[in-house]
């Protein structure tokens, strides 16, 4: 059977895919560029044209396709619901999908489809690290507003979840809180980046104004940048409570911190290191 994954080439969907063609199975990736896209996932994977915010022009990508896997992006609360419909009407029988941080119109289009259905709910992503790269490189330095601990995971782990609920019975209508092994601040996270890359790096505090004109200036909206750093300003629970998840789901320990951060060393070390890369 096929599975069609939407995002193929972001933070999540990539590792979704890579752990599928480990696990032997057809994958079919949708992406908005299939030529860029080619260098970046394994070569028996399937590459087709189109976004999934725009599901009326995806009739092709679905043909043949049994499972699906989405990841919820930003225009999907609007389009999702016609996503779900079409994925169902051409014959997909198991969705899972990665929230987008609450059970919007998508999320909730996915728990109604009548098929089987797992969404899982990650806590903050470790790649969000990367955000540091710049400072980092130039100044040896992290700008964050606060320094509360959060409970980081890695975006691998979310892909094997991901593929487990889709290959594997016995996770439909499931909710999975995903979560790392270890809840770090960022002054802990810094620790372990420190070492990895053989420079001290320090922790200078901003405002909390500071850090939402920083996401405003990267042409996020401002109603988006006061949720994004007003999550940072009152973790919930949920995002600071290490939960075992991972481990019940895979049958491995989820992935630390340390480990992200020796995927990436390179990239925060040398001034080069982001233009070599290739996620």
């Amino acid at each position: 059977m096929t599975t069609l994954v939407t995002g193929a080439t972001g933070n999540t969907g990539r590792h979704v895919v890579a752990e599928l063609v480990r696990r032997g199975e057809r994958v079919r990736a949708l992406t908005r560029d299939p030529a860029a896209a080619a260098g970046r996932l394994p070569a028996e994977v399937e590459l087709v044209a189109g976004t999934h915010t725009a599901p009326g022009t995806l009739d092709a990508a679905f043909d043949g396709v049994h499972r699906l896997h989405v990841t919820v992006t930003t225009g999907l609360a609007e389009a999702g619901p016609e996503l779900v419909r079409r994925a169902v009407d051409a014959g997909v029988r198991r969705i899972t999908v990665v929230w987008g941080g609450w059970v919007g119109p998508a999320e909730q289009a996915v728990a109604d489809s009548g098929v089987q259905w797992t969404r899982l709910e990650p806590q903050e992503f470790m790649s969000n690290t990367l955000a540091w790269i710049d400072s980092v490189r130039s100044e040896g330095v992290v700008r964050e507003p606060y320094d509360f601990a959060s409970a980081l995971v890695h975006e691998a782990d979310i892909g094997a979840v991901a593929a487990v609920a889709l290959l594997e019975d016995g996770h439909a209508g499931r909710a999975y809180n995903l979560t790392g092994p270890e809840s770090l601040t960022p002054r802990e996270r810094i620790a372990v980046l420190s070492r990895a890359i053989g420079r001290d790096v320090t922790f200078v505090p901003i405002t909390h104004e500071q850090a939402v004109d920083r996401l405003t200036a990267t042409g996020v909206s401002r109603a988006d940048a006061e949720y994004v750093v007003g999550w940072y300003a009152a973790p919930s629970e949920e995002s600071t409570s290490v939960v075992d998840t991972v481990a019940q789901v895979t049958g491995r320990p989820a992935r630390t911190f340390e480990q992200w951060v020796a995927e990436h060393a390179e990239r925060f070390r040398t001034p080069d290191a982001a233009a070599r890369y290739q996620p």
